[in-house]
């Protein structure tokens, strides 16, 4: 077990200061046991890469960061088991060199597989649910140090993969894989809202993952991104609703350099250095930026871009770039798709954290009659008593938490705020 004081206290981008008095780097199943079963507060930390304070603890951090990560393929029943602590671009590179693919990748292949899936973090496409949605196996360790397996089926096993760390430290997951596969990746620019809009579902079908790269002003959006696979059987949009075919590769932040971006230009490669925006090795940026993200029903696409839009003289002026993305519905309780398709409204901010928080609340009550979804790791406002009403499940997530921590050992300020409705 290598334990230390937390000397540096800061997430990836720099906008939240860690509070937990040391964190404990686990080299073993038995050290990471021993470790939750004699914690009094702990939660687990993944790659930092959430912006607000859902993997903190008032007093211990424990990070899988050293554990094996024990790749496991399984070829018959198209599975891999992979310690909760590997980044998404490792594992990738692993399962292409055994010929096998994940159906989706978030934008950055640098985080977590654990935190991601607790977190319901997505990548894109109208047919492929969030990454979560390719769990099949779940391995943690409980309050009391115990370890439970659970897999896809079992009484409650919806529940606990969008965990949010409140029901223990995930150690190993199962995903389920398929034979890998192809992707080529084009970009359009300049391309006119209104065409877009006219049939948005027809747009981001056009390709196996579409991304709208957008500042809200103006009537074109800036970049869209096509991610289209070499075996769907499908023709390669040649066009794309009136925009400028890309002649040299781009970052979604104008005036960025592309060199850290993966393959463009219409270049078929392996979906693992396709299907994130960005290469694995590369970090994709200085971390000088905030994130928000609200997930809304497909039904309301078209309303919450204008929504948006009508807000871009306040949005704008803070704005690095929003990108607009698809994904699948889903089963899982606490998934922000949780049995509607939808849509994701993300933003970039710049480092202006006053401002953009003073933002947020305008943001959200203009999204709140489409009941939008927050983002789980990202900047948000709403609380618990807002948020309850827009998960069906809130309240059986709410009860297995209690049941399977009653002490409240998982508990920190975040779930105190926006699931449990109390003050820490």
């Amino acid at each position: 077990m290598i334990e230390e004081q937390v000397r540096d206290r800061l997430n990836w981008a720099g906008n939240y200061e860690y509070r937990a008095r040391t964190i404990e780097h686990p080299t073993s199943l038995a050290d990471l046991r021993r470790a939750v079963a004699g914690a009094t507060r702990i939660s687990a930390l993944g790659s930092r890469h959430s912006f607000n304070d859902i993997a903190d603890s008032p007093e211990t951090l424990v990070s899988l960061d050293v554990l094996d990560p024990g790749v496991e393929v399984d070829e018959r029943a198209l599975t891999v088991t992979v310690g909760a602590g590997v980044r998404y671009g490792v594992l990738a590179e692993h399962l292409q060199r055994r010929g096998f693919a994940l159906h989706n990748l978030a934008s950055l292949p640098h985080i977590s597989v654990g935190g991601a899936i607790a977190t319901a973090t997505h990548g894109s496409g109208n047919a492929n649910g969030n990454l979560a949605t390719a769990v099949v196996g779940l391995e943690l360790v409980t309050a009391s140090g115990d370890v439970l397996t659970v897999g896809k089926g079992d009484a409650d096993f919806d529940g606990m993969v969008v965990g949010l760390g409140a029901l223990g430290v995930v150690h190993r997951v199962t995903l389920r894989i398929e034979p890998t596969f192809e992707v080529r990746q084009d970009v359009f620019t300049e391309v006119p809202w209104d065409a877009v809009l006219a049939d948005y579902d027809a747009a981001t079908s056009s390709a196996y993952s579409v991304s709208l790269f957008t500042d809200w002003a103006g009537d074109t959006i800036g970049q869209v991104w096509l991610k289209s696979r070499m075996d769907s059987g499908s023709d390669v949009p040649a066009q794309f609703y009136g925009g400028v075919p890309a002649d040299r590769a781009y970052h979604p932040v104008p005036g960025v350099a592309a060199d850290h971006c993966t393959q463009q230009l219409g270049v078929p490669g392996p979906w693992s250095d396709r299907l994130a925006h960005f290469r694995l090795a590369f970090t994709p940026s200085n971390g000088q930026e905030l994130q928000t993200e609200y997930l809304v029903g497909s039904e309301h696409a078209v309303e919450a871009i204008q929504r948006m839009r009508e807000l871009a003289p306040r949005i704008t002026p803070l704005l690095q770039v929003s990108e607009v993305r698809s994904m699948a519905a889903d089963e899982l309780w606490l998934s922000t798709n949780y049995q509607r398709p939808g849509i994701g409204l993300h933003f970039t901010w710049k480092p202006l954290q006053d401002e953009v928080e003073a933002l947020l609340p305008e943001i959200e009550a203009a999204l709140a009659p489409l009941q939008a979804r927050p983002h789980w790791g990202k900047l948000f406002a709403a609380e618990a008593a807002h948020l309850a009403p827009l998960y069906p499940r809130f309240d059986d997530f709410r009860a297995l938490a209690l049941r399977m921590d009653p002490e409240g050992k998982f508990r920190n300020p975040f779930l105190d705020r926006t699931i449990f409705g109390t003050t820490p």
